[in-house]
This record gives structure tokens, sequence and C-alpha cells, in this order.
């Protein structure tokens, strides 16, 4: 019974060229997605649903920082954090966050599963380096409390139930901080 709020990247013209050339490509790629981050969350999650109770969305404008802090380079990102920090301050912040984290090989077959030729040549070692990224940053939260599920191999689209059990665990009060949940069943 949720507003459903989804990242929008389809139509960014840098992510494909991104991926061919990271060091020519990343600081647009980089700057694209915090704009694009910034107007879907400061535009669609204040306002008022009165046919919704919450709202969810399958990104926080966070990872526009982690991202950036793995791709770009010294003086880039130091440019890309004074941007960064401006546009965090108008934003709302989650009564939650919740990360569903899986291993680098799970994460590379559901790449090569969903066919993007663009993705098809991710490193193992770059999605290490983000996995990283993100527990570094989800340490350092303070304003929001932040739920990390590990969801092994669990395949949520072949059995329902799964999903369920997920949504279980995310409905139940955490403090601020850090909280680690294994989901394998």
């Amino acid at each position: 019974q949720a507003r459903l709020i989804m990242e929008s990247f389809e139509d960014n013209p840098f992510l494909p060229k991104f991926y061919a050339d990271r060091s020519k490509y990343a600081f647009p790629l980089e700057m694209s997605f915090l704009a694009e981050r910034f107007h879907q969350t400061f535009d669609q999650i204040p306002k008022l649903d009165l046919f919704h109770e919450m709202t969810i969305a399958d990104y926080h404008v966070s990872k526009s920082m982690i991202f950036a802090g793995i791709t770009l380079e010294k003086e880039e990102f130091g440019l890309y954090r004074k941007f960064f920090e401006i546009m965090y301050a108008k934003l709302p912040k989650p009564d939650l966050l919740v990360y569903l984290h899986r291993d680098t090989d799970h994460l590379l077959r559901n790449i090569h599963k969903r066919g993007r030729e663009y993705e098809l040549q991710i490193p193992a070692d770059y999605l290490e380096e983000v996995q990283k990224g993100y527990f570094k940053a989800f340490r350092s939260f303070q304003e929001f409390p932040v739920l990390v599920l590990d969801i092994g191999a669990l395949d949520f689209e072949k059995d329902g139930q799964l999903f369920e059990g997920m949504v279980k665990e995310i409905d139940r009060d955490y403090p601020v901080g850090m909280t680690v949940k294994n989901l394998e069943v």
C-alpha cells in the first residue's frame, strides 16, 4: 500500500559511455545521477499522498556519494561533494534505509540475467568496492536507521513467501545505526 519511487537510469546517456571509458565519463555520469536523484527526491517524497500511507524508493540519494567516492578523481570528488552537500541539506531523510546485500557472484549472475549490454563487462572488483563503500557509509549514518538484509541466494521471483518474510523484518522498529539480519531460511 505504499507509493513507489524507482530510480531513473534508462535514459542516462552517460551510463553506457561510463562502462566503456570510466575515467572520461565518471564525472558527467555522477553529476547526472545526482541531479536526477535530487530532482526525484525533492519533488516526489515530501508531497502529501492521500492514497498511500508511506513512500518507498529503490534508492537513497546517499548512494551518489558512495559511487562518486569510487569513480571520481580527488579534485573532481571535492567539487562533487560541494554540490552534494548543498542538495542533501534540502532533502527529507528516510525513516529507515534498507540495504539488500548479496555476494559479488550473485550480483554478477543477476547482471548477466538482466542482459543490459553495457553492464556485461562490469568487473567483480568494482562491485566489491561498491559494497565496501556502502558499508563504510552505513557506519557513519546518524540521521536515520539502516537495516542490512543479507539475502544470500534467495530468489524472490520463485518464492513469494520470501518477500513477505522480508517485509516483516523491515516492518519492525530499529534503532539508529546499522543492523544486520541474515534472511537465509
